[in-house]
């Protein structure tokens, strides 16, 4: 332990930093300890790295084993129990158990929890949203539920299926959405465990998937029990490439990027006004910076899926032959021909009020009045302001929210006409 790492260690110390064994902890020179504030405990074989970590007052880290934390915003009263992170949010009172792996672009919102061995990457977890253990949940949304005691949540030995044999990524699932799943007033979804979900999905709130069950649908309706029996035996030919399902695939990913979209403007322009010490700048920069790295690989990864498509073609039009359905023709040429086009669109500026990313102004502003108000009576208290809502307020957010959503998928497919109209 050189002096630098001894000095560190010690100004931790005197401003109420709790480390009971100082000297099996390692913080890298790059962190800067004024982003860790008085009342963290870190407890023993603990390692800290990254210039952008933050780490607010009551968080805990290591209690059921060794942590690695590496450029994380960790807000108030955080358990990190044991696992690596690295290039996650973690807010107010949310926990993850030992043996968590959680990688770049995830976040837990308020109250949002994982059990042991779970992993996650790309993932946006709302407020109470709790997943059980054993679990690798990556490339996921998922929201429902208004409180701990009545929180979407997804059953141990779990899997989000997403990569493909065709070996893409664009397989992002939405579950629940952004414009209703904010304002915590929506039914839980429940995964039942020893299950799976292949993606790209959609599942309205209120859905429930039996345990054990690999679900492969999109459930638009609320409130429906899934089941899916065991597949068929057999031993069929497969050619890898083909891809027969373009547009929903396009579509959900579309859907998701757009409900993405509508987050960043959430937390611009709503996520902005209970800025406080329990809820700095740095952990709002840290969610936006987190959000923007998912809208930057759904777009990413859709990229890769359209650069497949003139060899989708060739292989689907050899193998149909006179069988081969002209509109899946038109479309996969269109994607690859247009694709430019439709990325250009998805990564014009996210924050540009005149690119009308921040949808209907007059919602919007009507809608912040109601926060303001939320504010004035109750503090800066982002779940019991959410709350407090009238139902005809978090109406107005909504429709606020999901008029962004609706706008960037239709004008996404007006650009790709052959895929016809399409059902949000």
């Amino acid at each position: 332990m050189n002096d630098q790492h001894i000095l560190k260690i010690n100004k931790l110390l005197s401003k109420g930093v709790k480390i009971p064994t100082p000297q099996t902890i390692e913080i890298g020179e790059e962190v800067d300890i004024e982003r860790i504030s008085a009342g963290v405990k870190i407890y023993p074989g603990c390692r800290i790295y990254g210039k952008s970590t933050l780490i607010l007052q009551g968080a805990e880290l290591g209690y059921e084993g060794p942590v690695t934390v590496k450029d994380c915003q960790i807000g108030p009263d955080v358990k990190l129990k044991a696992g690596f992170f690295d290039n996650a949010v973690f807010l107010e009172k949310a926990e993850a158990g030992s043996g968590s792996h959680v990688r770049g672009g995830t976040i837990l919102e308020e109250e949002a929890g994982i059990a042991h061995t779970v992993g996650l990457k790309q993932t946006i977890l709302f407020p109470f949203v709790t997943l059980g253990s054993l679990i690798n949940f990556c490339d996921c949304f998922m929201a429902g539920g208004t409180s701990r005691k009545d929180h979407s949540e997804v059953g141990s030995s779990y899997i989000h299926f997403n990569y493909t044999p065709n070996q893409d990524k664009a397989t992002a699932s939405l579950l629940g959405d952004v414009p209703r799943g904010v304002m915590l007033n929506q039914r839980p979804i429940f995964l039942g465990g020893q299950g799976g979900l292949v993606g790209p999905c959609r599942l309205e709130y209120g859905s429930v998937i039996a345990a054990g069950c690999v679900y492969r649908k999109d459930e638009p309706r609320p409130g429906r029990l899934l089941m899916a029996g065991q597949g068929r035996a057999g031993s069929i030919p497969f050619t890898s490439g083909i891809y027969q399902g373009v547009k929903r695939i396009i579509l959900n990913n579309i859907i998701y990027i757009a409900n993405l979209i509508a987050l960043m403007q959430w937390y611009e322009n709503i996520r902005y006004q209970f800025i406080s010490p329990g809820f700095p700048d740095e952990l709002l920069t840290g969610l936006k910076d987190k959000l923007n790295m998912g809208i930057t690989e759904r777009i990413k990864r859709l990229n890769e899926f359209a650069q497949k498509m003139p060899e989708s073609l060739r292989l689907y039009q050899e193998s149909a032959g006179e069988n081969a359905s002209q509109s899946l023709i038109a479309q996969k040429k269109e994607l690859n021909e247009k694709w430019p086009e439709l990325k250009a669109y998805l990564n014009s500026d996210h924050f540009d009020i005149n690119q009308g990313r921040a949808g209907d102004l007059s919602l919007m502003e009507a809608f912040m009045k109601k926060i303001d108000k939320g504010i004035e009576k109750s503090g800066k208290k982002y779940i019991r302001v959410i709350k407090g809502l009238e139902p005809d307020e978090s109406e107005t957010g909504t429709r606020w929210l999901q008029r962004i959503v609706d706008r960037i998928v239709s004008e996404s497919f007006e650009i790709i006409p052959a895929f016809g109209s399409v059902n949000i």
